[in-house]
């Protein structure tokens, strides 16, 4: 059994058009292979990972809590820093986070896990409070809320390190 999230458009439909409910397991037939030509249920144990799928920023996107078991594939990313993703034979979808779950989650992570979310969900401004309140400290996180969610562009210029 593998904990984590799978993400999906809004109503829990997926990227294919398969829908989705809380409480139910579904299931694949055949060998598992990772990827978009792959099959199983894609999901991770890191929730910011999700967002490499899914465009948080201008899509309406469910997150889930979900329970992989089965045949399993793993799939790392060391060059762009995806780890422990999967692709599932069954996958059991346990709830639905709502946003305020989801920011809790990353306001409890450490600062690649943080960063790495910023870049790909759309924040609201209360909830940019949030980060910036809690990560007021942190140059990288606050550069990357800057640059990601406000849109100030020249934060990583040169100019900007002198």
């Amino acid at each position: 059994m593998i904990k984590g999230y799978k993400c999906f458009n809004k109503n829990l439909i997926n990227r294919y058009g398969m829908s989705f409910e809380v409480g139910m397991t579904y299931s694949v037939d055949g060998d598992i292979h990772f990827g978009n030509n792959g099959n199983g249920f894609h999901m991770c144990t890191n929730l910011e990972d999700t967002l490499r799928y899914f465009d948080g920023f201008n899509t309406e996107i469910d997150i889930c809590e979900v329970i992989g078991s089965g045949n399993f594939v793993l799939f790392e990313d060391n060059y762009y820093g995806y780890y422990d993703m999967y692709s599932v034979k069954k996958i059991k979808i346990i709830k639905r986070l709502s946003r305020e779950e989801i920011i809790n989650i990353i306001l409890n992570s450490y600062e690649f896990k943080v960063i790495r979310f910023i870049q790909g969900y759309k924040l609201l401004p209360e909830e940019l409070e949030l980060l910036k309140i809690k990560f007021a400290n942190n140059i990288s996180i606050m550069n990357a809320i800057s640059y990601y969610q406000e849109g100030n562009l020249d934060i990583y210029s040169e100019s900007s390190y002198s």
